[in-house]
């Protein structure tokens, strides 16, 4: 089954481009529902970085969709600049490289 309708299409890229730095996780900033959506929100706050978060809990349809927009399977799923950038692991490898720090400085 298809999930990414033309609507969800728009509403996904809607969300990517209306903030530098976009995190869909499992749950919220404040209260992550899971240790990766955690782990990633933590290297975040570490960072300094303001984001924008959103539950993909919420709605299956937005779950499902955004993994066929995105070709990546999992969450959380990080977007800057409206570009994917990945998930939790491969967060903590270019938050422990310096990458992450410098590609979000230039977000700022």
């Amino acid at each position: 089954m298809e999930y990414l309708t033309p609507e969800l299409k728009s509403q996904i890229e809607a969300q990517i481009s209306s903030a530098p730095v976009v995190l869909y996780m499992k749950g919220t900033a404040s209260q992550p529902m899971c240790g990766f959506s955690a782990r990633a929100v933590g290297i975040l706050n570490n960072l300094g970085v303001n984001f924008t978060d959103i539950n993909i809990l919420e709605s299956d349809d937005l779950r499902m969709g955004l993994k066929e927009f995105s070709q990546w399977p999992t969450f959380p799923q990080l977007y800057v600049a409206g570009e994917l950038i990945g998930g939790a692991d491969i967060m903590v490898e270019m938050y422990q490289s310096g990458e992450l720090a410098t590609l979000l400085e230039k977000q700022a």
